[in-house]
């Protein structure tokens, strides 16, 4: 069984910043690909950045240049920088992972989230 753990998550000024962490846990054979994705009330969850195993990273257009995203392999930690912070950051924030339980068998894994909320 393995767990994605959020946190980091709370209530911040705009132009504030935030830093999320997620760690996985569990019968762990290796981690691909880690994400961070929102959802904000009355949306869709959307993808907002992930990270390869060798650091290749992707960003949404609407954060680039405000969230960094970056991970530890050693202890299976995925973090998200958030700077910059806008009111329409506020969502839910949920860690997500392309998980290898043995070095054949794949599954993708979520979080329970963490609440970010911006506002004066």
């Amino acid at each position: 069984q393995v767990q994605l753990v959020e946190s980091g998550g709370g209530l911040v000024q705009p132009g504030g910043s935030l830093r999320l962490s997620c760690a996985a846990s569990g019968s762990i054979y290796s981690i691909n690909d880690m994400s961070w994705y929102r959802q904000a009330p009355g949306k869709q969850r959307e993808f907002v950045a992930t990270v390869t195993r060798s650091d290749s990273t992707n960003y949404a257009d609407s954060v680039k240049g405000r969230f960094t995203i970056s991970r530890d392999n050693a202890k299976k930690m995925v973090y998200l920088q958030i700077n910059s912070l806008k009111p329409e950051d506020t969502a839910v924030y949920y860690c997500n992972a392309d998980v290898l339980l043995t070095a054949w068998r794949r599954l993708n894994y979520w979080g329970q989230g963490t609440q970010v909320t911006v506002s004066s």
